[in-house]
């Protein structure tokens, strides 16, 4: 029923593998190698037609200079940074609490209010473009950090919800009844007992959805336009101008955007494996 375990196999089969995942590594890394060697190739070299070969001169300490200094980049970035942050606080409080809510108590609805919330998830987001667009424009929020934060909390909040109700779901039950018990307040059962017991979970989903909001692009350019709002997704291509497209800067700049979610996988690598893993098995 299920695959045999790379040790188990023939020894060819074995060598065939390890011969393979080196390649496949590098097939998937190739555009994100693409990208680090066009950012530190000089302008003429994509004037020119040389997109593969090797850099007619080193430019990129030049290049990743201009990115700060011939751009609005700094402000893109806090502009990630401050609708980032709000939505992933927003979001897993929200989660959390709403889990709770769903995974614990049992009331008539109860169902039906969850499969709500996973609905969300299956609805084409490229169809609520113009809706949500108009919805920006008649509460004055376009063009605002305020209105991306909102939508990103709105719209995110289903799928954190089902992470978080199954995982409060498989807590021991005995520890809620014993503090019913004890008469504990429902508030401070979640916030005393529930919640400590949920920090790998929390510190999951806060990888998750930081790193699905910084790498948003497509609402980025719906609802925002120009610099006082637009993330660093959307920034980026202030590089081109109207009659020639700056792809080394396009490129030093999508490093640099990068950099965040990859170093907040790195930092939070530990509590998120753990949470993905936890319940997995007893």
């Amino acid at each position: 029923m299920f695959p045999t375990p790379i040790e188990k196999r023939s020894q060819s089969a074995q060598l065939t593998y390890q011969a393979m995942v080196p390649l496949v590594l590098i097939l998937w890394l190739l555009p994100l190698i693409a990208v680090a060697v066009f950012s530190i190739k000089p302008l003429a070299d994509f004037t020119q037609g040389n997109y593969w070969g090797l850099p007619s001169s080193f430019e990129g300490i030049n290049n990743y200079t201009r990115v700060f200094t011939d751009s609005p980049m700094p402000q893109y970035l806090w502009n990630s940074v401050l609708i980032t942050v709000p939505t992933v606080i927003g979001v897993v409080a929200l989660s959390c609490m709403t889990g709770f809510a769903l995974g614990i108590y049992r009331f008539r609805g109860n169902l039906l209010i969850f499969f709500m919330f996973i609905a969300g998830n299956f609805v084409p987001f490229q169809i609520l473009m113009v809706p949500v667009r108009d919805l920006t424009l008649g509460l004055g929020l376009y063009d605002t950090k305020a209105g991306l934060v909102l939508f990103h909390i709105a719209f995110q909040t289903g799928f954190c919800t089902l992470f978080m109700r199954n995982f409060i779901r498989a807590l021991p039950f005995e520890l809620i009844e014993a503090a019913r018990v004890e008469g504990v307040a429902e508030w401070r059962i979640f916030w005393y007992v529930v919640l400590p017991l949920m920090k790998p979970a929390i510190a999951a989903l806060a990888v998750l959805i930081f790193t699905f909001i910084w790498n948003d692009y497509f609402w980025a350019i719906v609802l925002t336009q120009g610099p006082d709002a637009q993330p660093v997704t959307a920034g980026i291509t202030s590089f081109n101008s109207q009659f020639i497209a700056q792809y080394h800067l396009m490129s030093a700049g999508s490093i640099v955007a990068a950099l965040p979610p990859v170093l907040m996988f790195f930092m939070m690598q530990r509590h998120f494996i753990a949470g993905l893993t936890l319940g997995a098995v007893k």
